[in-house]
């Protein structure tokens, strides 16, 4: 029976950990907790009331806060921490970790002083890690869905095909299937980006702007994407499937995207500090704003929706400014 170290204790490392429990393979499953109450509580009451209430993990599922617990005879490290805390946490697990273990980034972001893809971070902190054996999920995947066991498809994308079958194989389950892909580059930009322009759709809700505004920021933020991608050699097909186009729908109209949510307080008036204080979830789009709007500037990349989101999110530009100035630009060819 392998064991699985998952590193993170927010809803999707929750929910992760039960998916796996129920896979078609047995495994023996550690999730490592940053904080002191969440470790308490999923001890004691074997639910993270916190970030996924109502689920019960398994009793066989190991809680710890000790990276050399959780890694201890590791077969495979799910990392799912946020992009912000991601090269603390890989720095802190680094001693630990065995060069033949396959580390997989579940973290859909970019981190913000580097701009290195989550992939990237982890070849970069930990140096005895080959890069064919770091591996990424992302696609379409609210937590409470993968917890609750409804159907869910995602992708896994590694440089080595052997191991990307290997952990396809390994994780599938009833309910979650799993797709590889080679395209890294595109499986986390798709991941990362899309929670931009969720935002920007949040945001459209709040100013009840309508369906059709919603279709044409969907589809606009969709070439958006890709324009990035393609300039950092990621594949159109990639970003057309599950880990772009499908992440993307989820999470500019799914009533439980964070990133959507923060967007709709934003277009109802809401300051981006009051919203972030009002909640412990992560709403990765927001440092992926900084993130991307700097990538795109430095590979020549027209970003329009990414460009308003950015001004919105760290010039405290209005969010009304920003829908006018996104339908007034220059007309031109699709």
């Amino acid at each position: 029976m392998k064991k699985i170290a998952i590193i993170g204790g927010g809803s999707w490392g929750t929910a992760l950990a039960i998916a796996l429990c129920k896979s078609h393979r047995p495994h023996r499953v550690s999730l490592w907790v940053h904080h002191n109450d969440i470790a308490h509580m999923l001890r004691e009451r074997r639910v993270n009331e916190v970030y996924l209430p109502g689920f019960e993990l398994a009793p066989e599922i190991e809680i710890t806060q000790d990276f050399a617990c959780a890694l201890a005879e590791a077969d495979y490290v799910l990392g799912v921490m946020p992009s912000a805390h991601a090269r603390a946490a890989y720095t802190a697990m680094r001693s630990h970790l065995r060069a033949s273990v396959p580390i997989i980034s579940a973290t859909k972001g970019i981190e913000a002083e580097t701009l290195l893809r989550m992939s990237e971070l982890i070849a970069d902190v930990c140096g005895g890690v080959s890069s064919a054996r770091i591996a990424v999920f992302s696609g379409p995947s609210f937590a409470r869905e993968v917890a609750r066991g409804d159907p869910c498809a995602i992708v896994i994308g590694s440089h080595d095909a052997t191991l990307a079958t290997e952990i396809q194989e390994e994780f599938f389950g009833p309910s979650l299937r799993l797709y590889t892909n080679n395209d890294v580059t595109g499986v986390e930009l798709g991941g990362a980006v899309k929670n931009i322009i969720a935002i920007a759709a949040g945001v459209g809700e709040g100013m009840e702007l309508g369906h059709n505004a919603m279709a044409a920021l969907i589809t606009r933020g969709l070439a958006e994407i890709m324009r990035l991608g393609n300039a950092l050699g990621a594949r159109s097909e990639t970003l057309a499937g599950l880990a772009g186009l499908g992440d993307l729908v989820l999470t500019c109209t799914g009533s439980l995207s964070r990133n959507r949510a923060v967007g709709i307080e934003l277009g109802r008036g809401k300051k981006l500090s009051e919203i972030l204080r009002s909640t412990r979830m992560v709403a990765e789009g927001v440092g992926a704003a900084s993130a991307v709007w700097a990538l795109a500037q430095c590979h020549g990349v027209d970003m329009p929706i990414t460009e308003q989101m950015y001004a919105v999110l760290y010039n405290d530009r209005s969010p009304r400014d920003a829908m006018r100035d996104l339908m007034t630009r220059p007309l031109k060819n699709e």
